[in-house]
């Protein structure tokens, strides 16, 4: 018996290129949400720091939309000048601690920081051995020694007193000038104690800034001060225990102030544009050195600025250490008496 006719055809295996087509796309399409992840996932990579011997990836391309100029940038993410720390140094036998204590508090102070260090007379090797170690930038200058004044008939010469520093410290700004060091200079001496505050608020002056300063009285027992009386940052005073006041037009200790170094050739950013050559005179008594300097700076105190707002902050000792009676070791090295005294 022939087999009768089925209602409809047997079934067929679906390999119909429609249906390929439809399957292929799907299946691309599935992975759209997860390559989008990974695109953004590269684009946060290229923020991250890259590890050694890494290859940064290639920048994303430009869009062909008009890029807008940056925005200038504000007062606080400008780059802080540079401090220029100027300090006169002598052979003596305390030298090279005071040099080691304030190289450690330079350390501390907020960069970029410039030290310049003068020595009277020839740079010596034990000075430049103590600067290559301390681990801050430094110039290492030298400056003629002060001449020499005669005392009477028959009486041997000495040095003027406070010649070496004035001539030190002119040699510093000879060379600030000469290569056009741009930043604040402010005259540390070796064997003041400073506060690191007082090098945060260096970075705020922006032509002539003073403060007071505390000093030990001839016998000790007692601090002075020294500088002006603000308020806020205007000068409308001064603090001063010294005979020659009333002579004195600024009482600003030797390392109560600081100015911005282009007022050194720059005739417009100072109040005397007569002035051609900002130094220490050499023709001014000891006691006023600081403010004659200051005068060829600025006018008055309208053209000053006190730091902090205040100036109610001792922020630097003046101790006037001396070492008179103590022996220089030649190199900073004892050669003798190094005989055991109680043997192991």
């Amino acid at each position: 018996m022939a087999a009768s006719a089925l209602p409809f055809s047997p079934r067929r295996p679906f390999f119909s290129p429609c249906f390929l087509l439809c399957f292929l796309l799907g299946f691309v399409g599935g992975f759209f949400p997860f390559a989008h992840r990974q695109l953004h996932h590269l684009d946060d990579l290229r923020h991250l720091p890259l590890l050694d011997g890494a290859s940064p990836l290639p920048p994303p391309p430009p869009s062909l939309a008009h890029v807008a100029p940056a925005p200038p940038q504000p007062e606080q993410q400008r780059e802080p000048p540079t401090l220029i720390v100027v300090t006169p140094t002598r052979p003596r036998p305390l030298q090279a601690y005071h040099l080691h204590r304030l190289a450690h508090t330079l350390r501390l102070a907020p960069q970029p920081l410039l030290w310049l260090v003068v020595e009277r007379g020839a740079a010596t090797r034990e000075t430049a051995a103590l600067l290559r170690g301390c681990g801050i930038m430094y110039r290492h200058l030298a400056s003629s020694s002060p001449e020499a004044r005669r005392r009477g008939p028959g009486r041997p010469a000495v040095a003027e007193r406070g010649g070496g520093l004035r001539q030190q410290r002119n040699a510093a700004l000879d060379h600030i000038e000469e290569h056009r060091i741009r930043g604040v200079v402010y005259f540390a001496d070796e064997d003041n104690v400073y506060s690191l505050d007082l090098f945060h608020q260096l970075r705020s002056i922006r032509s002539f800034g003073t403060w007071p300063v505390a000093m030990l009285g001839v016998g000790k027992s007692k601090t002075l001060l020294e500088g002006p009386v603000c308020d806020d940052t205007r000068v409308v005073g001064w603090h001063t225990n010294a005979r020659d006041s009333r002579s004195r037009r600024f009482h600003v200790n030797r390392s109560g102030f600081a100015f911005n170094s282009s007022m050194l050739w720059d005739a417009d950013k100072r109040a005397h544009q007569a002035w051609n050559y900002i130094r220490l005179l050499d023709t001014v008594r000891e006691g006023f050195q600081e403010t004659t300097f200051i005068e060829q700076l600025v006018e008055d105190e309208t053209h000053m600025e006190g730091i902090p707002a205040g100036c109610s902050k001792i922020m630097n000792l003046n101790l006037r250490l001396e070492d008179k009676h103590l022996v220089y070791p030649k190199g900073w090295e004892m050669t003798e008496n190094l005989d055991v005294i109680v043997p192991l």
